[in-house]
């Protein structure tokens, strides 16, 4: 027996519509489901070509850097992509340009790298 992964969860303030909107239009996902737990709060499901998010509120801000992060591939340049997501709400981290990644953060501050085409 085996176990598989069906959804990467991102933390998120309780308020995460600007949160939603930017990993729509960054992914080219859509908001597929939302759902509330027993303590009334509520969850969004992101749903696209790729595995699904799960934007989870949480109440502590959020204060160091992920344990785990998203890798993106570029469909196109790299720098352009970066562009774009900036241009979507993203902010750049980090850039060496000795390395072929762009470390940027979502709005709500999870970090991810921007990566050329493969």
């Amino acid at each position: 027996m085996t176990s598989r992964i069906i959804a990467l969860a991102l933390d998120s303030p309780a308020d995460n519509a600007d949160l939603r909107a930017f990993w729509c239009a960054a992914l080219g996902y859509r908001v597929s489901r939302t759902w509330r737990d027993a303590a009334g709060v509520e969850y969004a499901e992101l749903t696209g070509d790729g595995p699904m998010l799960l934007l989870q509120p949480v109440a502590e801000p959020k204060r160091v850097k992920n344990r785990l992060h998203l890798d993106l591939a570029a469909d196109g340049d790299r720098d352009a992509e970066v562009t774009r997501l900036v241009g979507l709400g993203a902010r750049v981290v980090d850039h060496d340009p000795r390395w072929p990644w762009v470390v940027l953060a979502d709005p709500a501050g999870n970090e991810f790298c921007v990566l050329p085409p493969r």
